[in-house]
């Protein structure tokens, strides 16, 4: 299981109490639970400027973080949640004035992939240094639909199979929505309404400088979507964009 959260920060002047509170707070806490196997959080290139996307609610995203959950998952959760609200006691968030959260959602891994020249596989690449990501993340009105299914089937042999050639790609993982967030005792949480399945995510680690990659990655989706042989829009993309990892002080 995965969880992601989506933040945009309404005071401009927060980023960098935010980071360090994240950084050397929030995460490294995270980190050391036995049941969280990796964690990690991104900023988006260019933060002043709108993400493409249709849905407003995450164009002004600022930061992605995800965390990756060993089994027995449900014990996983349960004591990451508990350190939520250990947190909160302690006086150390993660309840912060100012952070806005559109997206808090946990979402089933799918299907990993790496590019032949990184030569580790699929799940070893979130521990792999890597400079960023792209994200992607698609809305199906008919999530176990036949078009859906189609355009899963065109993404797992045809696009994915050509953004890994895309210079500064070093691999892919593929997720599908579970279910909100619902914390068993801090207020925030359960904002997203969707289906089993309702919301996609297709993330590209990149290991090339995330600006140009991410462009890269744009035309060439462009280009393999323009195709005849590509499905028709089966689903509504919310959120598309460049994120590049934080290098702790320097980005502060």
């Amino acid at each position: 299981m995965a969880f992601f959260s989506f933040v945009e920060l309404t005071d401009p002047g927060s980023h960098a109490a935010y980071n360090r509170w994240h950084q050397l707070d929030h995460r490294p806490e995270n980190l050391a639970l036995p049941g969280v196997a990796w964690g990690d959080r991104w900023a988006r290139v260019h933060r002043d400027q709108a993400a493409p996307a249709q849905d407003s609610g995450l164009a002004a995203t600022d930061y992605v973080a995800m965390y990756w959950f060993r089994p027995p998952v449900q014990e996983s959760v349960a004591a990451w949640d508990a350190l939520g609200e250990a947190s909160f006691q302690w006086g150390r968030g993660p309840i912060i004035p100012g952070v806005r959260r559109p997206l808090l959602a946990f979402f089933r891994p799918v299907k990993g992939y790496a590019a032949p020249r990184v030569l580790v596989g699929p799940d070893v690449l979130p521990y792999r240094p890597n400079r960023g990501l792209h994200i992607t993340l698609t809305r199906y009105a008919e999530p176990h639909g036949r078009q859906t299914h189609d355009s899963f089937a065109w993404e797992d042999t045809t696009l994915i199979p050509h953004l890994l050639e895309v210079d500064g790609v070093a691999g892919a993982w593929t997720f599908s929505f579970s279910h909100p967030q619902r914390h068993s005792s801090l207020p925030f949480g359960g904002v997203v309404e969707e289906p089993p399945g309702g919301l996609r995510i297709r993330m590209l680690y990149l290991d090339g400088d995330p600006e140009p990659t991410g462009a890269a990655i744009e035309e060439t989706e462009r280009r393999i979507s323009s195709d005849s042989a590509a499905p028709a829009g089966a689903g509504e993309v919310l959120f598309s964009s460049p994120l590049r990892s934080i290098v702790p002080w320097t980005d502060w």
